[in-house]
């Protein structure tokens, strides 16, 4: 390289990285959600007042694991809100559920609802426009967590603050008026609710009515003050004075379309809409606690008891007989593989599912656990591996073990000991537990802790590969379908090429990086 090529190449890092700088964060409006009995005089508070009052000290949960019944129960949140929606995402996509989700944010705010809307900032791939039309609303503000100054691309801000851009916050909640919330594993987007022909993820949230929505909204609280959280109009250019009508324009057009309107007629279907609407949707009531990590974790200043990982354990101890864990990245390290193994040889029953080969969509994951496999059997661990399903469209006693059938596992859920669950948006991987922040319930349910013991007795196996491991030490894979069982002595359905990539990924000092 020439000393006047390496000249160019400095003058233009530096004129990319110039104004790099966050805006300060002195003066930001200061909110914070309201109390429930603030909000009792609500729709949603007289709806649920009555249930709530009769199970004293528990929170109803009901299940979402149908994705079409998650995009409805958010709409519906929407559309009953009167006072406040708070609204946090790790990704919301620019296509039909966002959009019409964003409308249904941008209606509640014309009926006179504060919307607080905080959206991690590697997940707004095409918002800029819209979410600085959004914010351009006088009852909607929008704060992105951990921002990138420089817009496209977005890269540039690995390059100037990897450390920071490196931590993003994985959170997802939907609150309205402080009485009824969404918590787990889905992002906004076609894909996490059967909405488009590509990529489907089977995945899992629940709504939560009772004392726990509280606890949500005060995280939220904490989230949308911490020192991540900047508001758009230090960041987005301004939006015009015509911007928000344009936004309703466009969402107008969206919502004529054929396929939107096809999706829009299933919803209506929906015997949980029915349910809904008349006040028979049936809810588990049980003592439910929300852990959350710190949102000082985004700047790496958060430890100890301010992390989900040390109030999991705090909240569960230790197993005594069963473990039956789902996670879609699952990474469990030497020291997890370790914790694993000793469970195991205490003589707890541990049962793993997470995505196959074929089944990923982030390859490097897959390689942070395949290198862990043979250990993990040897100790004597089940493991599934989640196949390819089909598009969402099969019937749900045909469909994979979360009520639907798609492409990739998504859901991030476990039971301890047939007693309690876990629902939210970890992963046992080491980004997970060290640099991205994370939400989840812990619900004390016998009964949702044998839906999940029953899906790893009946339902999983159907829809997975059952990994074992062969005399020689090599490994192998069962496939249980239509009454037979096959066996596939290299990764199913996965070709030379991408076992050779992953193998080869396997081999680099990333795993801190999954």
């Amino acid at each position: 390289m020439t000393p006047s090529l390496r000249l160019r190449l400095a003058l233009l890092c530096s004129l990319l990285l110039v104004g790099c700088t966050l805006p300060p964060l002195e003066g930001r409006p200061r909110s914070s959600a309201p109390s429930p009995a603030e909000t009792a005089d609500t729709p949603l508070g007289r709806a649920l007042a009555a249930l709530v009052a009769a199970h004293p000290g528990r929170s109803g949960i009901h299940p979402l694991s149908d994705p079409r019944d998650a995009f409805a129960a958010r709409a519906m949140l929407a559309n009953a809100a009167e006072r406040t929606l708070d609204v946090q995402y790790y990704i919301w996509r620019n296509d039909l559920t966002g959009t019409l989700l964003f409308e249904a944010l941008h209606d509640a705010a014309d009926r006179g609802v504060r919307v607080r809307l905080l959206l991690d900032d590697n997940g707004t791939s095409g918002l800029d426009r819209r979410l600085a039309t959004l914010d351009a609303h006088p009852l909607i503000e929008v704060r992105l967590f951990n921002p990138f100054v420089v817009r496209q691309p977005k890269a540039i801000g690995y390059l100037s603050d990897f450390s920071r851009a490196n931590r993003r916050m994985h959170n997802k909640s939907f609150t309205s008026d402080n009485q009824a919330t969404i918590v787990g594993g889905r992002n906004i987007g076609d894909e996490y609710f059967a909405a488009s022909e590509g990529m489907l993820f089977a995945d899992l949230d629940v709504l939560a009515v009772g004392p726990v929505v509280d606890e949500v909204s005060r995280d939220f609280d904490r989230y949308w003050a911490s020192d991540s959280a900047y508001p758009v109009t230090g960041i987005l250019p301004a939006a015009s004075e015509t911007a928000l009508d344009e936004l309703s324009a466009q969402a107008s057009i969206i919502e004529r379309d054929p396929a939107a309107g096809r999706y829009i007629e299933a919803l209506r279907d929906s015997a949980f809409i029915r349910d809904l609407l008349a006040g028979h949707l049936p809810f588990e009531w049980a003592t439910t606690r929300m852990v959350s990590d710190d949102p000082a974790k985004g700047l790496g200043l958060a430890d100890g008891e301010g992390l989900l990982t040390y109030q999991l354990g705090q909240i569960l101890g230790e197993p005594r007989r069963d473990v039956e864990l789902v996670s879609p990245y699952f990474v469990p390290t030497a020291t997890g593989t370790e914790a694993f193994a000793a469970l195991a040889g205490n003589g707890v029953k541990v049962r793993i599912l997470t995505n196959s080969l074929d089944a990923t969509d982030v390859a490097a994951v897959h390689a942070g656990y395949a290198k862990r496999r043979k250990d993990l059997l040897q100790a004597g661990i089940v493991l599934y591996e989640l196949r390819r399903l089909a598009d969402g469209n099969e019937p749900k006693d045909k469909a994979g073990p979360f009520g639907s059938s798609g492409s990739s596992l998504h859901a991030k859920t476990f039971a301890v000991d047939r007693e309690r669950v876990f629902v939210g948006s970890f992963n046992f991987d080491p980004r997970s537990a060290h640099l991205n922040t994370e939400l989840g319930f812990v619900i004390d349910s016998p009964q949702l802790a044998a839906r999940i013991e029953t899906m790893f007795d009946e339902q999983i196996p159907a829809a997975s590969y059952e990994v074992r491991l062969a005399d020689n030490g090599r490994l192998y894979w069962l496939e249980r379908r239509n009454g037979t069982t096959v066996r596939h002595d290299n990764e199913p359905q996965a070709g030379f090429w991408r076992r050779a990539s992953v193998t080869l990924l396997s081999w680099l000092p990333i795993e801190w990086l999954l």
